[in-house]
């Protein structure tokens, strides 16, 4: 049996085909056999560092929760009486607080100026308490006005 030019072409070419494809596959096959070992190694350290990530959990939460939290001051409610006219002086401070952008409350003023008091000497506290006249304790008696309605 004769063959002819081109069944010879498609014939050597169909076997050098063949014939590489196996020692490509030997090729891949060879690059693929190493990359897969350092993968093993990689995975045995994430294994040992993930147990160690296990044993620091416990400890990472613990510390700052405590850190960051502000003390808790105990509330204490009282009333008392006060004249109108320094009643009035509270709400044009709360006005004038508004106008420097810092809204304030009656409670924070009276707690501000408790604060101020503490600061000074004695001689310029001493002048400034015989400056508000004393007050009869307890409530005040209501008006006729407001007994009739």
């Amino acid at each position: 049996m004769t063959t002819t030019p081109t069944a010879r072409k498609t014939a050597t070419k169909a076997a050098a085909k063949t014939a590489t494809a196996p020692a490509k596959k030997a090729a891949v096959a060879a690059k693929k056999v190493p990359a897969r070992k350092p993968a093993a190694k990689k995975a045995a350290p994430e294994k040992a560092t993930a147990g160690k990530a296990v044993a620091r959990k416990p400890t990472k939460p613990a510390a700052p929760a405590p850190v960051a939290e502000k003390p808790k001051h105990k509330l204490v409610r009282d009333s008392f009486t006060i004249p109108k006219s320094e009643y009035q002086l509270l709400d044009a401070l709360k006005l004038r607080a508004a106008a420097l952008k810092r809204p304030t409350k009656k409670s924070e003023l009276l707690r501000a100026g408790i604060a101020a008091l503490n600061a000074m000497a004695d001689k310029p506290l001493l002048e400034a308490l015989t400056k508000v006249p004393s007050l009869k304790t307890g409530r005040p008696k209501a008006d006729g006005s407001a007994s009739k309605a």
